[in-house]
């Protein structure tokens, strides 16, 4: 029985291994070929670099470049991501608390019309919101780069379910020594769904961070692109042959990403386990 529960575990150890190598290799790859000259990186294959270069990296942050202004593009995307998600979270706990205990009218009706639009493809409002933001003369502006990410029928739905199982007690107790409902809100239920509202900021950051169609239409201008939308322009156009220079830019844009994760993995793995998301 032992011996077969040591080989069980051995079998998953190896293909838990061999998936790390599988999603692994790609990002090595990209951060190997970001400190290869031009010449080494289309004409060898080797992982590593066989005379390392810091210069694909310095001609992103050169003043005399204004083809591609990295630092600008990682602006609008941070800014973007930043702004986006703070609305979120304060939009989506509010409303979750709300629908969840408090006496909202046609509360029955709201929570799975709410739901119900979880299923509506994102390609459907695609067009009406671009003429939307067009009739306002809104577009190539930080409004729809931020706006369209402003409600988040997820995390209503995702604070929600915390809130519906939310002792009562404790609310009673707060009543009882005279808080109204904004501060009950406030400093009980809040504080008690920090994991679930870092999730829903990780998600929602990295979301609205990744995010390329809609920035790509969105903006025309290049003070107003993102880094999404500023790769693939460039991975078309002036680096189509420079792999060093388009693997450094992606280089530089995983880096907030890979910050973010580090900074919140304890509260999104304990949100991920609260909510039950698999």
């Amino acid at each position: 029985m032992k011996s077969a529960h040591l080989v069980r575990n051995i079998i998953l150890i190896i293909i838990a291994l061999f998936m790390a190598v599988f999603f692994l290799t790609p990002l090595v790859w990209m951060i190997s070929t970001a400190f290869k000259n031009d010449f080494e990186a289309i004409g060898t294959v080797s992982l590593i670099p066989k005379e390392p270069t810091l210069d694909n990296f310095k001609y992103f942050f050169d003043e005399m470049n204004t083809d591609s202004p990295v630092l600008r593009w990682m602006f609008n995307s941070i800014f973007a991501g930043v702004v986006g998600t703070i609305i979120v979270v304060v939009i989506d706990a509010m409303a979750a608390y709300a629908l969840a205990r408090l006496d909202v009218p046609f509360k029955k009706f709201l929570i799975p019309l709410i739901i119900s639009t979880l299923m509506i493809p994102w390609v459907i409002t695609f067009l009406p919101m671009y003429m939307q933001f067009n009739n306002l003369g809104l577009l190539n502006t930080f409004a729809p780069l931020i706006l369209p990410y402003s409600a988040n029928a997820f995390g209503v739905f995702l604070l929600y379910q915390f809130f519906r199982s939310f002792p009562k007690e404790l609310e009673e107790a707060a009543r009882i020594d005279g808080a109204n409902k904004w501060q009950i809100f406030r400093s009980i239920a809040l504080p008690s769904a920090r994991p679930l509202l870092a999730t829903l900021a990780i998600f929602t950051f990295m979301g609205i961070y990744n995010d390329f169609l809609w920035p790509l239409v969105s903006t025309s201008s290049p003070e107003m692109r993102t880094l999404t939308t500023g790769i693939a322009i460039m991975s078309q156009g002036s680096f189509v042959s420079s792999y060093g220079k388009l693997m450094a830019l992606t280089t530089i844009a995983t880096i907030p990403i890979v910050i973010v994760f580090i900074i919140g993995q304890k509260q999104l793995i304990k949100g991920v386990t609260q909510s039950g998301i698999k």
